[in-house]
């Protein structure tokens, strides 16, 4: 969810590995990319031709993933404090076609605690579903430094943190496949929004 400079290049990553559907909001963004043009220019034209990856605005076409993640801005508003609109609303989004076993991985850059006191109560009166028994969340916060092509997602070392054991592992596994970098699992969600902060 969300296909700027950020969930672009996660989502072509993924794509190459495992069969992927990249969503935005933005319908004119969805075109752009349909018609080979990133005009993040973060991709190319010929990464974007090579790719599988599906590319839509229609939400309920997400309801054929299993493992969802979330790259959203989260800029600071004119009163120097997070605006959080963007990921409250791809929270909801989510919960929308949500299931029983999804995993949902948050990469915006939020505050300590944010993941779990504010996206989870969303995704689960959107789903009507219970996190931890119906799904779990994880959060691996993004490290993509705009117009840097030397150093992109797939070569990036990462944070990877959730809520169990279980599902860190399938984070764990899932990124191992798509990024060369080194993968450093974290204590709890709170470390890895904390590590992103600082």
């Amino acid at each position: 969810t969300g296909l700027g400079y950020v969930g672009l290049q996660v989502g072509l990553a993924f794509s190459k590995k495992f069969k992927s559907i990249g969503y935005d909001i933005n319908s004119q963004r969805i075109k752009q990319l349909k018609n080979l043009n990133d005009n993040t220019k973060e991709v190319s034209q010929k990464d974007l031709k090579n790719s599988k990856i599906i590319f839509t605005n229609n939400i309920y076409e997400l309801r054929e993933a299993n493992f969802h993640i979330v790259a959203v801005p989260t800029p600071i508003n004119k009163n120097k404090e997070p605006d959080l609109s963007n990921i409250i609303s791809a929270s909801k989004n989510i919960g929308k076609i949500l299931k029983k076993k999804d995993i949902v991985v948050f990469e915006s850059t939020v505050f300590p605690g944010l993941t779990e006191e504010v996206c989870i109560p969303i995704l689960e009166k959107f789903s009507k579903l219970k996190n931890l028994k119906d799904f779990e969340v994880g959060y691996s916060p993004e490290r993509i430094n705009p117009g840097d092509k030397k150093n992109n997602f797939e070569k990036l070392n990462k944070l990877d943190s959730s809520q169990t054991s279980k599902s860190l592992n399938i984070i764990y596994n899932a990124y191992s496949k798509v990024t060369k970098g080194k993968i450093y699992k974290t204590k709890n969600i709170k470390i890895a929004e904390a590590a992103k902060v600082i």
